[in-house]
């Protein structure tokens, strides 16, 4: 089953929803046909991983952790090309600070995973009456870190961590954020080109449902127009957000009943992946009338907003004081102070990569310096509660001479996309 996310609970299509397109929407998606894929990089080979590791391995040593263990999920994909599911049954990848890393998984999965394997790794395979953490720990042992610091990926589930001290009570179970945070915020440059064409295609896909957008639509019908070309254009697309009138207030929508009408506010906030790297982009428009003074005010704030947000991302600066820089104009014209309506509700932008969102985050108070390589979106919000929100968003990457971004921010209200 597909994860639920911020998208998905507020209505992606999906399958789910598919019969309740109007026949507008039908006959849209139908025109996702004149459309051709895009040229798309390759994917991430097996030299990148083994210097994943390599990178890996440097960072264990100075941060002495022994060894790191990441189960099933974007970081075990980063690592190993292996993408899986999670269960209660644990497949992932141990890896030592010295010497080649060890696949974990359940002897009936083996076949399946040594065919996604992208990198020389043994695999080490459990039954199912035994304790996959005393495969792990004799192994760790094996590797003489029996007793030493074990680095657990953040998102790895408590089960693990628990089972795994009951098997080596005389090891340190610590956080693997030194180590694998710090190597997947850091982007390479095959990384940056999978990201840059997933926001190509989902500018295209934008272009494609702007002009296409009628009277009566529904947020859900929007969404499969945009769904339709992202895949024609050779994007992976499993719902995104759109959101209609008032419900442009509110970051992530509401579940009411939305229609196109004349002078509605309209959010388009969606995305793709492209070899498992993704796109996020933002645009707000007015449809089949000229936007209000406030409505275009607003737009014009907020897009001002994004200017002021990546002329404060400069390498070295923490990354909450582009967040911080932003507010401080918010403040100024009125909106806030803090966090407060109407204004910005949210940070300023997140990470971005193999996930729509990862560490870090533009938010105040976050102390890490930005660097080359690190992604985030610039999404500095204005939301009027029960009026409508004005939310366009474009991701960047920094590089030796600053921000650069994927996606250009887009001119004017009149010309959106």
């Amino acid at each position: 089953m597909a994860e639920i996310t911020r998208r998905t609970f507020v209505g992606g299509t999906g399958l789910l929803a598919a019969s309740t397109l109007t026949g507008l929407a039908r006959a849209a998606q139908g025109e996702a046909g004149e459309l051709k894929p895009m040229s798309l990089p390759p994917p991430i080979g097996r030299p990148e991983r083994v210097q994943r590791i390599a990178r890996a391995q440097r960072l264990m040593k100075s941060n002495n952790i022994g060894a790191v263990l990441v189960e099933a999920g974007p970081s075990l994909d980063y690592f190993t090309g292996i993408q899986w599911w999670r269960s209660e049954r644990l497949t992932g990848v141990v890896i030592p600070a010295t010497g080649a890393p060890i696949i974990v998984t359940p002897f009936f999965e083996r076949p399946s995973i040594a065919e996604q394997l992208g990198l020389e790794a043994e695999i080490r395979t459990w039954n199912e009456d035994q304790e996959p953490l005393k495969l792990v720990a004799d192994f760790l042992a094996e590797r003489r870190v029996a007793t030493g610091r074990i680095g657990m990926e953040e998102t790895n589930r408590f089960f693990l961590v628990d089972r795994l001290n009951r098997q080596m009570p005389r090891a340190s179970i610590v956080s693997a954020n030194p180590v694998v945070r710090e190597v997947r915020m850091r982007k390479t440059a095959a990384e940056l080109a999978l990201m840059q064409a997933a926001s190509d295609i989902t500018i295209a896909a934008f272009r494609h449902a702007w002009p296409r957008v009628r009277e009566g639509m529904t947020k859900d019908d929007i969404d499969a127009i945009i769904g339709s070309a992202t895949r024609a254009l050779g994007g992976g697309y499993d719902g995104g957000l759109v959101l209609v009138g008032e419900a442009t207030a509110y970051p992530h929508g509401t579940r009411q009943v939305q229609r196109v009408q004349r002078g509605s506010n309209v959010l388009f906030d969606c995305g793709c992946d492209v070899y498992g790297y993704q796109s996020d982009i933002s645009r707000s428009f007015v449809w089949g009338a000229d936007p209000t003074a406030e409505q275009r005010k607003v737009w014009d704030q907020m897009r001002r907003g994004q200017d002021i947000a990546i002329k404060a991302a400069r390498l070295g600066a923490p990354a909450g004081s582009v967040d911080d820089a932003v507010r401080a104009a918010y403040t100024q014209w009125g909106y806030g102070p803090g966090y407060q309506l109407p204004g910005l509700s949210h940070r300023t932008g997140h990470g971005i990569g193999m996930e729509g969102h990862e560490p870090v985050n533009l938010v105040h108070g976050e102390t890490t310096p930005l660097a080359i390589g690190m992604c985030f979106s610039n999404e500095p919000g204005i939301y009027l509660p029960g009026k409508f929100g004005i939310r366009l968003e474009d991701c960047f990457h920094m590089s030796a001479t600053g921000p650069r971004y994927f996606s250009q921010p887009p001119k004017s209200i009149d010309e959106p996309v």
